[in-house]
């Protein structure tokens, strides 16, 4: 069965490495000086993992929920792994306000998504980027610079030049999740590949591993929904 991917080269890089994204692309990460042989060479001998991969039901599945639908009260939107219902209130002035439950102005109704991933995005930058300060001192590493970004298709990455970018809609999943996913970029910066070494690094500093790759696999695609 033929297998198509993208191959990405960079000077930086000294390894190469293999993602499934979830959009179902496959993209080789190559060092500049890596010929197409040697890649090829790499994507044969993981033929039968990458197609284990791309066959996964769940995480590639369409979403399910209806694009357009009318924002109500009572609806809910996720927040830090816990579902919050949404109010309307009648606030011409103000933005989104949180106090257990989303109070969003009628005002806003029309811009719902907008607003509300503008509230997540600030809460990420709040909540995350300091956690990735605080794990990185646990595992003993650097890293240049984290950043909150709008990726599609990846919960989140570690560049050749040590930058790790995080999803926004991580913010939506619980704590244990959100550290899960920054250890593992983090341990990145250790072993670039997934090799049984990257797993035991990832582990040892996070016993809730197994767990949170549960909850990813399970309510991955909540996590991308629109309110």
């Amino acid at each position: 069965m033929e297998l198509s991917y993208e191959i990405r080269r960079s000077t930086k890089r000294k390894k190469l490495t293999i993602t499934v994204e979830r959009d179902r692309s496959v993209v080789v990460h190559a060092p500049a000086n890596v010929s197409d042989g040697a890649v090829r060479q790499l994507v044969d001998k993981k033929r039968l993992w990458l197609f284990e991969k791309l066959q996964h039901e769940q995480k590639y599945q369409p979403l399910p929920h209806p694009p357009g639908k009318e924002l109500v009260n009572g609806e809910a939107a996720l927040y830090l792994g816990r579902a919050y219902r949404i109010e309307l209130v009648d606030d011409s002035d103000g933005g989104i306000r949180f106090a257990g439950k989303f109070l969003i102005p009628r005002s806003h109704v029309r811009q719902r998504r907008q607003v509300l991933r503008q509230w997540y995005v600030e809460r990420a930058r709040e909540k995350i980027l300091p956690r990735v300060c605080s794990q990185a001192h646990g595992l003993g590493v650097a890293f240049e610079q984290a950043t909150i970004n709008d990726s599609c298709y990846r919960w989140g990455s570690c560049t050749p030049g040590n930058n790790l970018h995080f999803n926004w809609r991580l913010i939506k999943a619980p704590m244990f999740v959100i550290d899960y996913v920054i250890v593992h970029e983090l341990a990145h910066l250790i072993e670039a590949n997934h090799t049984p070494r990257f797993w035991n690094i990832v582990r040892a500093q996070l016993t809730a591993m197994d767990r949170a790759r549960d909850w990813l696999r399970d309510n991955g695609q909540r996590l991308e929904e629109d309110v």
